[in-house]
Protein backbone atom coordinates (compact mmCIF):
# COMPACT_ATOMS: atom_id res chain seq x y z
CA UNK A 1 0.00 0.00 0.00
CA UNK A 2 2.98 2.27 0.40
CA UNK A 3 4.02 2.11 -3.23
CA UNK A 4 3.67 5.23 -5.35
CA UNK A 5 0.22 5.25 -6.87
CA UNK A 6 0.80 8.21 -9.16
CA UNK A 7 -2.58 9.62 -8.15
CA UNK A 8 -3.16 13.11 -6.82
CA UNK A 9 -6.33 11.96 -5.15
CA UNK A 10 -6.75 8.33 -4.15
CA UNK A 11 -10.49 7.73 -3.89
CA UNK A 12 -10.11 4.47 -2.00
CA UNK A 13 -7.86 6.04 0.64
CA UNK A 14 -10.09 9.12 0.95
CA UNK A 15 -13.22 7.00 1.43
CA UNK A 16 -11.44 5.23 4.24
CA UNK A 17 -10.51 8.56 5.85
CA UNK A 18 -14.14 9.66 5.60
CA UNK A 19 -15.17 6.73 7.81
CA UNK A 20 -13.50 8.59 10.67
CA UNK A 21 -15.59 11.69 9.87
CA UNK A 22 -18.86 9.88 10.58
CA UNK A 23 -19.04 10.86 14.30
CA UNK A 24 -18.64 14.50 13.21
CA UNK A 25 -20.78 14.25 10.08
CA UNK A 26 -23.05 17.23 10.85
CA UNK A 27 -20.10 19.59 11.40
CA UNK A 28 -18.38 18.28 8.27
CA UNK A 29 -21.50 18.88 6.17
CA UNK A 30 -21.88 22.36 7.68
CA UNK A 31 -18.25 23.09 6.76
CA UNK A 32 -18.99 21.90 3.22
CA UNK A 33 -21.95 24.28 3.00
CA UNK A 34 -19.79 27.17 4.17
CA UNK A 35 -17.22 26.24 1.51
CA UNK A 36 -20.00 26.21 -1.09
CA UNK A 37 -21.18 29.64 0.08
CA UNK A 38 -17.65 31.07 -0.20
CA UNK A 39 -17.61 29.93 -3.83
CA UNK A 40 -20.41 32.41 -4.54
CA UNK A 41 -19.40 35.28 -2.27
CA UNK A 42 -15.98 35.77 -3.90
CA UNK A 43 -17.16 36.26 -7.52
CA UNK A 44 -19.87 38.69 -6.36
CA UNK A 45 -17.27 41.39 -5.62
CA UNK A 46 -16.12 42.00 -9.23
CA UNK A 47 -19.77 42.20 -10.29
CA UNK A 48 -20.34 44.97 -7.73
CA UNK A 49 -17.14 46.74 -8.78
CA UNK A 50 -18.18 46.63 -12.47
CA UNK A 51 -21.66 47.95 -11.72
CA UNK A 52 -20.27 50.68 -9.44
CA UNK A 53 -17.79 51.93 -12.03
CA UNK A 54 -20.24 51.97 -14.92
CA UNK A 55 -23.27 53.34 -13.07
CA UNK A 56 -22.02 55.60 -10.30
CA UNK A 57 -18.56 56.81 -11.37
CA UNK A 58 -18.41 56.91 -15.18
CA UNK A 59 -21.94 58.26 -14.92
CA UNK A 60 -21.71 60.21 -11.61
CA UNK A 61 -24.28 59.19 -9.02
CA UNK A 62 -23.07 59.89 -5.43
CA UNK A 63 -26.08 58.32 -3.75
CA UNK A 64 -25.77 55.08 -5.68
CA UNK A 65 -21.98 55.12 -5.13
CA UNK A 66 -22.50 55.29 -1.37
CA UNK A 67 -25.05 52.47 -1.45
CA UNK A 68 -22.83 50.23 -3.62
CA UNK A 69 -19.78 50.95 -1.46
CA UNK A 70 -21.77 49.98 1.64
CA UNK A 71 -22.88 46.83 -0.15
CA UNK A 72 -19.27 45.95 -0.99
CA UNK A 73 -18.22 46.47 2.65
CA UNK A 74 -21.11 44.32 3.82
CA UNK A 75 -20.13 41.62 1.33
CA UNK A 76 -16.53 41.66 2.54
CA UNK A 77 -17.65 41.40 6.19
CA UNK A 78 -19.94 38.48 5.34
CA UNK A 79 -17.16 36.75 3.41
CA UNK A 80 -14.76 37.24 6.34
CA UNK A 81 -17.22 35.76 8.86
CA UNK A 82 -17.99 32.77 6.63
CA UNK A 83 -14.24 32.27 6.01
CA UNK A 84 -13.56 32.28 9.75
CA UNK A 85 -16.18 29.66 10.56
CA UNK A 86 -15.22 27.54 7.54
CA UNK A 87 -11.55 27.52 8.60
CA UNK A 88 -12.35 26.84 12.25
CA UNK A 89 -14.79 24.03 11.54
CA UNK A 90 -12.50 22.37 8.97
CA UNK A 91 -9.63 22.35 11.47
CA UNK A 92 -11.93 21.16 14.27
CA UNK A 93 -13.07 18.19 12.19
CA UNK A 94 -9.50 17.42 11.12
CA UNK A 95 -8.14 17.44 14.67
CA UNK A 96 -10.92 15.19 15.95
CA UNK A 97 -10.41 12.77 13.06
CA UNK A 98 -6.69 12.43 13.76
CA UNK A 99 -7.37 12.09 17.50
CA UNK A 100 -9.55 9.05 16.81
CA UNK A 101 -7.17 7.71 14.17
CA UNK A 102 -4.15 8.10 16.44
CA UNK A 103 -5.93 6.30 19.28
CA UNK A 104 -6.89 3.44 16.95
CA UNK A 105 -3.33 3.22 15.59
CA UNK A 106 -1.79 3.19 19.08
CA UNK A 107 -4.30 0.57 20.24
CA UNK A 108 -3.47 -1.54 17.20
CA UNK A 109 0.29 -1.25 17.78
CA UNK A 110 -0.05 -2.13 21.47
CA UNK A 111 -1.59 -5.48 20.48
CA UNK A 112 1.15 -6.46 18.00
CA UNK A 113 3.32 -9.49 18.58
CA UNK A 114 6.77 -8.76 19.94
CA UNK A 115 8.16 -10.14 16.69
CA UNK A 116 6.77 -7.08 14.89
CA UNK A 117 8.77 -4.75 17.16
CA UNK A 118 11.86 -6.91 16.65
CA UNK A 119 11.62 -6.15 12.92
CA UNK A 120 10.36 -2.54 12.94
CA UNK A 121 12.44 0.45 14.14
CA UNK A 122 10.81 2.35 17.00
CA UNK A 123 11.43 5.66 15.24
CA UNK A 124 9.36 4.44 12.29
CA UNK A 125 6.43 3.69 14.56
CA UNK A 126 6.78 7.10 16.23
CA UNK A 127 6.61 8.71 12.78
CA UNK A 128 3.41 6.82 11.95
CA UNK A 129 1.65 7.67 15.23
CA UNK A 130 2.75 11.31 15.46
CA UNK A 131 3.83 13.15 12.29
CA UNK A 132 2.11 11.00 9.64
CA UNK A 133 -1.24 11.24 11.41
CA UNK A 134 -0.74 14.98 12.02
CA UNK A 135 -0.35 15.45 8.26
CA UNK A 136 -3.74 13.81 7.69
CA UNK A 137 -5.43 16.69 9.54
CA UNK A 138 -4.35 19.02 6.74
CA UNK A 139 -6.48 16.99 4.31
CA UNK A 140 -9.48 18.62 6.00
CA UNK A 141 -8.12 22.03 6.97
CA UNK A 142 -6.18 22.85 3.78
CA UNK A 143 -6.95 19.98 1.45
CA UNK A 144 -10.07 18.55 -0.06
CA UNK A 145 -12.66 21.08 1.17
CA UNK A 146 -10.57 24.06 0.10
CA UNK A 147 -9.88 22.42 -3.28
CA UNK A 148 -13.60 21.84 -3.81
CA UNK A 149 -14.29 25.46 -2.86
CA UNK A 150 -11.60 26.77 -5.21
CA UNK A 151 -12.86 24.63 -8.12
CA UNK A 152 -16.43 25.81 -7.47
CA UNK A 153 -15.23 29.42 -7.46
CA UNK A 154 -13.37 28.85 -10.75
CA UNK A 155 -16.50 27.42 -12.41
CA UNK A 156 -18.66 30.31 -11.21
CA UNK A 157 -16.11 32.90 -12.36
CA UNK A 158 -15.82 31.32 -15.82
CA UNK A 159 -19.61 31.24 -16.23
CA UNK A 160 -19.89 34.91 -15.20
CA UNK A 161 -17.10 35.87 -17.59
CA UNK A 162 -18.79 34.24 -20.59
CA UNK A 163 -22.17 35.72 -19.67
CA UNK A 164 -20.62 39.19 -19.33
CA UNK A 165 -18.41 39.22 -22.47
CA UNK A 166 -17.47 36.05 -24.32
CA UNK A 167 -14.64 37.78 -26.23
CA UNK A 168 -12.87 38.96 -23.06
CA UNK A 169 -13.54 35.53 -21.51
CA UNK A 170 -11.81 33.68 -24.36
CA UNK A 171 -8.79 36.00 -24.19
CA UNK A 172 -8.56 35.58 -20.41
CA UNK A 173 -8.83 31.78 -20.58
CA UNK A 174 -6.56 31.24 -23.58
CA UNK A 175 -3.60 30.07 -21.47
CA UNK A 176 -5.67 27.87 -19.13
CA UNK A 177 -5.30 24.60 -21.16
CA UNK A 178 -1.49 24.96 -21.06
CA UNK A 179 -1.68 25.71 -17.34
CA UNK A 180 -3.75 22.58 -16.72
CA UNK A 181 -1.16 20.47 -18.55
CA UNK A 182 1.60 22.02 -16.41
CA UNK A 183 -0.45 21.38 -13.26
CA UNK A 184 -0.91 17.70 -14.16
CA UNK A 185 2.84 17.27 -14.73
CA UNK A 186 3.55 19.08 -11.46
CA UNK A 187 1.19 16.87 -9.47
CA UNK A 188 2.77 13.70 -10.85
CA UNK A 189 6.25 14.89 -9.94
CA UNK A 190 5.26 16.11 -6.48
CA UNK A 191 3.55 12.81 -5.61
CA UNK A 192 6.77 10.87 -6.10
CA UNK A 193 8.78 13.52 -4.23
CA UNK A 194 6.47 13.45 -1.22
CA UNK A 195 6.69 9.66 -1.03
CA UNK A 196 10.45 10.07 -0.76
CA UNK A 197 10.09 12.82 1.85
CA UNK A 198 7.92 10.68 4.14
CA UNK A 199 10.29 7.71 3.73
CA UNK A 200 13.34 9.78 4.62
CA UNK A 201 11.57 11.42 7.58
CA UNK A 202 10.81 7.93 8.90
CA UNK A 203 14.43 6.81 8.42
CA UNK A 204 15.75 9.95 10.11
CA UNK A 205 13.41 9.53 13.10
CA UNK A 206 14.39 5.87 13.47
CA UNK A 207 18.11 6.65 13.38
CA UNK A 208 17.95 9.56 15.84
CA UNK A 209 15.69 7.70 18.29
CA UNK A 210 17.85 4.58 18.22
CA UNK A 211 21.18 6.37 18.59
CA UNK A 212 20.08 8.75 21.33
CA UNK A 213 18.76 5.76 23.28
CA UNK A 214 22.03 3.88 22.74
CA UNK A 215 24.37 6.87 23.03
CA UNK A 216 26.31 5.26 25.90
CA UNK A 217 27.33 2.39 23.59
CA UNK A 218 28.33 4.86 20.88
CA UNK A 219 30.56 6.73 23.34
CA UNK A 220 31.97 3.64 25.07
CA UNK A 221 33.25 2.27 21.76
CA UNK A 222 34.36 5.68 20.46
CA UNK A 223 31.93 5.54 17.53
CA UNK A 224 30.81 9.16 17.64
CA UNK A 225 32.51 10.16 14.36
CA UNK A 226 31.44 7.01 12.48
CA UNK A 227 27.82 7.34 13.58
CA UNK A 228 27.96 11.05 12.77
CA UNK A 229 29.01 10.18 9.21
CA UNK A 230 26.08 7.75 8.94
CA UNK A 231 23.75 10.46 10.23
CA UNK A 232 25.10 12.92 7.67
CA UNK A 233 24.32 10.42 4.91
CA UNK A 234 20.73 9.91 6.09
CA UNK A 235 20.27 13.64 6.63
CA UNK A 236 21.59 14.32 3.12
CA UNK A 237 19.00 11.98 1.60
CA UNK A 238 16.35 13.74 3.69
CA UNK A 239 17.50 17.11 2.32
CA UNK A 240 17.59 15.83 -1.26
CA UNK A 241 14.03 14.52 -0.96
CA UNK A 242 12.83 17.95 0.17
CA UNK A 243 14.84 19.67 -2.58
CA UNK A 244 12.98 17.59 -5.16
CA UNK A 245 9.70 19.06 -3.89
CA UNK A 246 11.25 22.55 -3.92
CA UNK A 247 12.46 21.97 -7.49
CA UNK A 248 8.94 21.09 -8.64
CA UNK A 249 7.48 24.15 -6.92
CA UNK A 250 10.23 26.41 -8.25
CA UNK A 251 9.31 25.45 -11.81
CA UNK A 252 5.55 25.44 -11.44
CA UNK A 253 4.90 28.77 -9.76
CA UNK A 254 6.84 30.93 -12.26
CA UNK A 255 4.98 29.11 -15.05
CA UNK A 256 1.67 30.09 -13.43
CA UNK A 257 2.84 33.71 -13.14
CA UNK A 258 3.89 33.70 -16.80
CA UNK A 259 0.48 32.47 -17.99
CA UNK A 260 -1.27 34.92 -15.65
CA UNK A 261 0.75 37.88 -16.96
CA UNK A 262 0.14 36.79 -20.57
CA UNK A 263 -3.63 36.64 -20.05
CA UNK A 264 -3.61 39.99 -18.28
CA UNK A 265 -1.60 41.66 -21.08
CA UNK A 266 -3.92 40.32 -23.78
CA UNK A 267 -6.95 41.44 -21.78
CA UNK A 268 -5.64 45.00 -21.24
CA UNK A 269 -4.68 45.29 -24.94
CA UNK A 270 -8.02 44.07 -26.28
CA UNK A 271 -10.08 45.75 -23.55
CA UNK A 272 -8.43 49.14 -24.08
CA UNK A 273 -9.20 48.96 -27.79
CA UNK A 274 -12.78 48.04 -26.89
CA UNK A 275 -13.10 51.06 -24.58
CA UNK A 276 -11.87 53.32 -27.37
CA UNK A 277 -14.43 52.00 -29.85
CA UNK A 278 -17.06 51.74 -27.06
CA UNK A 279 -17.54 47.97 -27.48
CA UNK A 280 -16.24 47.30 -23.95
CA UNK A 281 -17.16 49.25 -20.82
CA UNK A 282 -14.49 50.42 -18.38
CA UNK A 283 -16.27 48.57 -15.58
CA UNK A 284 -16.14 45.30 -17.52
CA UNK A 285 -12.41 45.68 -18.15
CA UNK A 286 -11.70 46.25 -14.45
CA UNK A 287 -14.01 43.38 -13.50
CA UNK A 288 -12.19 41.04 -15.91
CA UNK A 289 -8.82 42.05 -14.44
CA UNK A 290 -10.23 41.02 -11.05
CA UNK A 291 -11.59 37.81 -12.57
CA UNK A 292 -8.15 36.91 -13.91
CA UNK A 293 -6.71 37.30 -10.41
CA UNK A 294 -9.57 35.19 -9.08
CA UNK A 295 -8.80 32.55 -11.71
CA UNK A 296 -5.04 32.31 -11.41
CA UNK A 297 -4.74 32.79 -7.66
CA UNK A 298 -6.86 29.69 -6.89
CA UNK A 299 -5.00 27.75 -9.60
CA UNK A 300 -1.70 28.82 -8.04
CA UNK A 301 -3.02 27.94 -4.60
CA UNK A 302 -4.41 24.69 -5.92
CA UNK A 303 -0.82 23.56 -6.36
CA UNK A 304 -0.25 24.11 -2.63
CA UNK A 305 -3.56 22.41 -1.89
CA UNK A 306 -2.51 19.46 -4.01
CA UNK A 307 0.81 19.38 -2.12
CA UNK A 308 -1.12 19.19 1.12
CA UNK A 309 -3.54 16.63 -0.25
CA UNK A 310 -0.73 14.47 -1.60
CA UNK A 311 1.17 14.61 1.71
CA UNK A 312 -2.06 13.61 3.45
CA UNK A 313 -2.65 10.73 1.01
CA UNK A 314 0.91 9.46 1.39
CA UNK A 315 0.68 9.65 5.19
CA UNK A 316 -2.75 7.99 5.12
CA UNK A 317 -1.39 5.11 3.06
CA UNK A 318 1.40 4.59 5.58
CA UNK A 319 -0.92 4.75 8.61
CA UNK A 320 -3.46 2.41 7.00
CA UNK A 321 -0.65 0.01 6.20
CA UNK A 322 0.00 -0.23 9.96
CA UNK A 323 -3.72 -0.66 10.66
CA UNK A 324 -3.91 -3.39 8.01
CA UNK A 325 -0.89 -5.25 9.39
CA UNK A 326 -1.89 -8.65 10.69
CA UNK A 327 0.68 -8.92 13.46
CA UNK A 328 -1.52 -9.21 16.48
CA UNK A 329 -1.78 -12.29 18.69
CA UNK A 330 -5.26 -13.68 18.17
CA UNK A 331 -7.29 -13.55 21.35
CA UNK A 332 -9.87 -16.21 20.55
CA UNK A 333 -9.86 -17.85 23.96
CA UNK A 334 -13.01 -17.56 26.03
CA UNK A 335 -11.78 -19.21 29.21
CA UNK A 336 -11.33 -16.88 32.18
CA UNK A 337 -8.89 -18.22 34.76
CA UNK A 338 -10.27 -18.05 38.29
CA UNK A 339 -7.80 -18.75 41.09
CA UNK A 340 -5.62 -21.06 38.94
CA UNK A 341 -3.52 -23.61 40.77
CA UNK A 342 -0.50 -22.90 38.60
CA UNK A 343 0.13 -26.27 36.93
CA UNK A 344 2.27 -25.71 33.79
CA UNK A 345 2.77 -28.29 31.02
CA UNK A 346 4.95 -28.05 27.91
CA UNK A 347 4.51 -31.01 25.57
CA UNK A 348 6.51 -31.55 22.35
CA UNK A 349 6.98 -27.81 21.87
CA UNK A 350 8.93 -26.48 18.89
CA UNK A 351 9.48 -22.78 18.37
CA UNK A 352 11.35 -20.55 15.92
CA UNK A 353 11.38 -16.78 15.49
CA UNK A 354 12.01 -17.46 11.81
CA UNK A 355 11.35 -20.95 10.54
CA UNK A 356 13.19 -23.29 10.14
CA UNK A 357 15.75 -21.81 12.56
CA UNK A 358 14.41 -23.64 15.60
CA UNK A 359 15.12 -22.00 18.97
CA UNK A 360 13.27 -24.66 20.99
CA UNK A 361 13.24 -28.31 19.97
CA UNK A 362 10.86 -30.87 21.42
CA UNK A 363 10.52 -29.24 24.85
CA UNK A 364 8.74 -31.39 27.43
CA UNK A 365 8.35 -30.55 31.12
CA UNK A 366 5.73 -29.99 33.83
CA UNK A 367 5.70 -27.65 36.80
CA UNK A 368 3.48 -28.60 39.72
CA UNK A 369 1.39 -26.00 41.56
CA UNK A 370 3.57 -24.06 44.00
CA UNK A 371 6.78 -25.63 42.65
CA UNK A 372 9.87 -23.46 42.18
CA UNK A 373 11.74 -24.44 39.01
CA UNK A 374 14.96 -22.92 37.70
CA UNK A 375 16.19 -22.78 34.11
CA UNK A 376 19.92 -22.52 33.49
CA UNK A 377 22.08 -22.71 30.41
CA UNK A 378 24.31 -20.67 28.13
CA UNK A 379 23.20 -17.48 26.42
CA UNK A 380 20.98 -18.27 23.42
CA UNK A 381 20.01 -21.69 24.72
CA UNK A 382 16.28 -20.83 24.65
CA UNK A 383 15.49 -20.06 28.29
CA UNK A 384 13.83 -16.68 27.66
CA UNK A 385 11.96 -18.13 24.68
CA UNK A 386 10.25 -20.62 27.01
CA UNK A 387 8.82 -17.87 29.21
CA UNK A 388 7.84 -15.78 26.18
CA UNK A 389 5.70 -18.68 24.99
CA UNK A 390 4.06 -19.06 28.39
CA UNK A 391 2.85 -15.43 28.31
CA UNK A 392 1.92 -15.74 24.60
CA UNK A 393 4.26 -12.95 23.62
CA UNK A 394 5.30 -15.26 20.79
CA UNK A 395 3.43 -18.21 19.28
CA UNK A 396 5.00 -21.66 19.04
CA UNK A 397 4.74 -23.71 15.86
CA UNK A 398 4.38 -27.27 17.22
CA UNK A 399 3.23 -28.94 20.43
CA UNK A 400 1.07 -27.65 23.28
CA UNK A 401 1.44 -25.37 26.28
CA UNK A 402 -1.20 -25.52 28.99
CA UNK A 403 -2.03 -24.10 32.42
CA UNK A 404 -4.10 -26.25 34.76
CA UNK A 405 -4.81 -28.54 31.79
CA UNK A 406 -6.14 -25.68 29.61
CA UNK A 407 -4.37 -24.82 26.35
CA UNK A 408 -3.12 -21.26 26.59
CA UNK A 409 -4.81 -20.48 23.24
CA UNK A 410 -8.16 -21.31 24.87
CA UNK A 411 -7.54 -18.84 27.70
CA UNK A 412 -8.53 -15.21 27.30
CA UNK A 413 -5.28 -13.31 26.71
CA UNK A 414 -5.98 -10.66 29.34
CA UNK A 415 -6.87 -13.31 31.87
CA UNK A 416 -3.71 -15.27 31.05
CA UNK A 417 -1.39 -12.33 31.53
CA UNK A 418 -3.21 -11.26 34.67
CA UNK A 419 -2.21 -14.55 36.32
CA UNK A 420 1.32 -14.80 34.89
CA UNK A 421 3.75 -12.22 36.29
CA UNK A 422 7.19 -11.58 34.79
CA UNK A 423 10.22 -9.78 36.21
CA UNK A 424 12.84 -9.29 33.49
CA UNK A 425 16.51 -8.43 33.75
CA UNK A 426 16.24 -5.15 31.83
CA UNK A 427 13.48 -3.55 33.88
CA UNK A 428 11.61 -0.83 32.00
CA UNK A 429 10.45 2.14 34.05
CA UNK A 430 8.39 5.01 32.67
CA UNK A 431 9.40 8.63 33.11
CA UNK A 432 7.15 9.01 36.14
CA UNK A 433 7.16 8.64 39.93
CA UNK A 434 8.15 5.49 41.77
CA UNK A 435 4.58 5.12 42.99
CA UNK A 436 3.10 5.28 39.50
CA UNK A 437 5.73 2.91 38.14
CA UNK A 438 4.84 0.37 40.81
CA UNK A 439 1.07 0.66 40.46
CA UNK A 440 1.10 1.39 36.69
CA UNK A 441 -1.52 4.05 37.52
CA UNK A 442 -3.95 1.46 38.82
CA UNK A 443 -6.32 3.49 41.04
CA UNK A 444 -7.31 0.39 43.03
CA UNK A 445 -3.81 0.09 44.55
CA UNK A 446 -3.36 2.38 47.53
CA UNK A 447 -0.19 3.94 48.93
CA UNK A 448 -0.61 1.85 52.06
CA UNK A 449 -0.54 -1.36 49.98
CA UNK A 450 2.54 -0.14 48.12
CA UNK A 451 4.38 0.65 51.38
CA UNK A 452 3.45 -2.74 52.82
CA UNK A 453 4.68 -4.56 49.70
CA UNK A 454 7.89 -2.53 49.65
CA UNK A 455 8.63 -3.47 53.25
CA UNK A 456 7.99 -7.14 52.50
CA UNK A 457 10.36 -7.00 49.53
CA UNK A 458 12.94 -4.98 51.47
CA UNK A 459 12.91 -1.87 49.26
CA UNK A 460 11.12 0.62 51.50
CA UNK A 461 14.32 1.90 53.12
CA UNK A 462 16.05 2.93 49.92
CA UNK A 463 12.85 4.48 48.52
CA UNK A 464 12.29 6.58 51.65
CA UNK A 465 15.85 7.91 51.38
CA UNK A 466 15.12 9.37 47.94
CA UNK A 467 13.96 13.01 47.58
CA UNK A 468 10.19 12.82 47.61
CA UNK A 469 10.30 9.07 48.51
CA UNK A 470 7.49 7.37 46.53
CA UNK A 471 6.84 10.55 44.53
CA UNK A 472 10.45 10.60 43.30
CA UNK A 473 10.63 10.96 39.48
CA UNK A 474 12.88 8.19 38.14
CA UNK A 475 13.65 9.87 34.79
CA UNK A 476 13.50 8.29 31.36
CA UNK A 477 13.66 4.47 31.59
CA UNK A 478 14.47 4.85 35.31
CA UNK A 479 17.93 6.19 34.54
CA UNK A 480 18.38 7.85 37.96
CA UNK A 481 18.18 4.46 39.74
CA UNK A 482 20.69 1.62 39.85
CA UNK A 483 20.04 -1.71 38.14
CA UNK A 484 19.36 -3.37 41.48
CA UNK A 485 16.94 -0.64 42.56
CA UNK A 486 15.01 -0.90 39.30
CA UNK A 487 14.70 -4.66 39.74
CA UNK A 488 13.43 -4.26 43.29
CA UNK A 489 10.70 -1.94 41.98
CA UNK A 490 9.78 -4.63 39.46
CA UNK A 491 9.55 -7.14 42.35
CA UNK A 492 7.20 -4.82 44.25
CA UNK A 493 5.08 -4.40 41.12
CA UNK A 494 4.80 -8.18 40.65
CA UNK A 495 4.16 -8.74 44.36
CA UNK A 496 1.27 -6.24 44.37
CA UNK A 497 -0.39 -7.76 41.31
CA UNK A 498 -0.06 -11.14 43.06
CA UNK A 499 0.05 -13.53 40.06
CA UNK A 500 -0.38 -17.27 40.64
CA UNK A 501 2.52 -17.95 38.26
CA UNK A 502 5.70 -15.91 38.55
CA UNK A 503 8.64 -15.80 36.15
CA UNK A 504 11.96 -14.19 37.09
CA UNK A 505 14.05 -13.75 33.96
CA UNK A 506 17.74 -13.38 34.87
CA UNK A 507 16.79 -10.95 37.58
CA UNK A 508 20.18 -11.02 39.36
CA UNK A 509 22.61 -11.36 36.47
CA UNK A 510 23.90 -7.77 36.42
CA UNK A 511 23.78 -6.36 39.97
CA UNK A 512 26.32 -5.89 42.72
CA UNK A 513 26.69 -8.30 45.65
CA UNK A 514 24.67 -6.18 48.11
CA UNK A 515 21.82 -5.78 45.65
CA UNK A 516 21.98 -9.48 44.82
CA UNK A 517 21.52 -10.38 48.49
CA UNK A 518 18.50 -8.07 48.70
CA UNK A 519 17.07 -9.54 45.51
CA UNK A 520 17.63 -13.10 46.73
CA UNK A 521 15.69 -12.35 49.91
CA UNK A 522 13.00 -10.68 47.83
CA UNK A 523 12.93 -13.70 45.53
CA UNK A 524 12.33 -16.06 48.44
CA UNK A 525 9.50 -13.84 49.64
CA UNK A 526 7.83 -13.33 46.29
CA UNK A 527 7.98 -17.01 45.25
CA UNK A 528 6.37 -18.31 48.44
CA UNK A 529 3.27 -20.45 47.78
CA UNK A 530 3.18 -19.82 44.04
CA UNK A 531 4.39 -21.55 40.91
CA UNK A 532 7.70 -19.96 39.98
CA UNK A 533 10.15 -20.25 37.11
CA UNK A 534 13.51 -18.62 37.69
CA UNK A 535 16.09 -17.96 34.97
CA UNK A 536 19.56 -17.00 36.18
CA UNK A 537 23.22 -17.22 35.25
CA UNK A 538 24.34 -17.06 38.88
CA UNK A 539 23.74 -20.54 40.23
CA UNK A 540 23.86 -19.29 43.82
CA UNK A 541 20.42 -17.72 43.29
CA UNK A 542 18.73 -21.01 42.34
CA UNK A 543 20.30 -23.68 44.55
CA UNK A 544 17.22 -23.75 46.76
CA UNK A 545 14.90 -24.37 43.82
CA UNK A 546 12.75 -27.52 43.93
CA UNK A 547 14.04 -28.45 40.48
CA UNK A 548 16.65 -27.19 38.04
CA UNK A 549 16.40 -27.78 34.30
CA UNK A 550 19.47 -27.30 32.11
CA UNK A 551 18.69 -25.93 28.63
CA UNK A 552 21.18 -26.09 25.77
CA UNK A 553 20.66 -25.58 22.02
CA UNK A 554 16.90 -25.48 22.51
CA UNK A 555 16.61 -28.76 24.43
CA UNK A 556 16.32 -29.73 28.09
CA UNK A 557 19.39 -31.88 28.62
CA UNK A 558 19.37 -32.29 32.43
CA UNK A 559 16.76 -32.05 35.18
CA UNK A 560 16.90 -32.49 38.96
CA UNK A 561 17.64 -30.57 42.15
CA UNK A 562 21.00 -28.95 42.88
CA UNK A 563 22.46 -31.96 44.68
CA UNK A 564 21.25 -34.48 42.08
CA UNK A 565 22.68 -32.52 39.19
CA UNK A 566 26.07 -32.15 40.85
CA UNK A 567 26.19 -35.93 41.26
CA UNK A 568 25.44 -36.44 37.55
CA UNK A 569 28.75 -34.73 36.77
CA UNK A 570 27.31 -33.27 33.56
CA UNK A 571 26.66 -29.84 32.07
CA UNK A 572 25.34 -28.33 35.32
CA UNK A 573 28.37 -29.62 37.28
CA UNK A 574 30.76 -28.05 34.78
CA UNK A 575 28.84 -24.77 34.92
CA UNK A 576 28.87 -24.82 38.72
CA UNK A 577 32.62 -25.55 38.87
CA UNK A 578 33.41 -22.71 36.45
CA UNK A 579 31.36 -20.18 38.42
CA UNK A 580 32.76 -21.37 41.75
CA UNK A 581 36.34 -21.10 40.42
CA UNK A 582 35.66 -17.62 39.06
CA UNK A 583 34.25 -16.46 42.39
CA UNK A 584 37.31 -17.83 44.23
CA UNK A 585 39.66 -16.01 41.86
CA UNK A 586 37.78 -12.76 42.34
Amino acid sequence: MSEITGKVFDTKVFKRILKYVKPYQSRFIFTGLLTFLLGFLGPARPILVQYTLDNSIITPNPTLLFQLTAAMIGLLVAETVVQFYQTYMANWVGQNVIKDLREETYHKISAFKLKYFDQTPIGTMVTRVVSDIETIADVFSNGVLIIVGDILKLIIVIIIMFVTDWRLALLSLGSIPFLLIATKMFNKAIKSAFQDVRTEVSRLNAFVQEHITGMNIVQIFNREQKEYEKFKGINKKHRNAHIRTVWANAIFFPVVELFSATSLALLVWFGSKGILDESVSFGNLVAFILYIHMLFRPIRQLADRFNTLQMGMVSSERVFKVLDTDAKIENEGNLKLKNPKGQIDFKDVWFAYNEPEWILRDINFSVAPGEKVALVGPTGAGKSSIINLLGRFYEYQKGTVSIDGNLIQDIDLNSLRKHVGIVVQDVFLFSDTIYNNITLNNPRITMEEVRTASKEIGADDFIMRLPGDYQYAVGERGGTLSVGQRQLLAFIRAYLYNPEILILDEATSSVDTESEEMIQKATEKITENRTSIIIAHRLATIQKSDRIMVVDVGRIIESGNHTELLKENGFYKNLYDMQFATELES
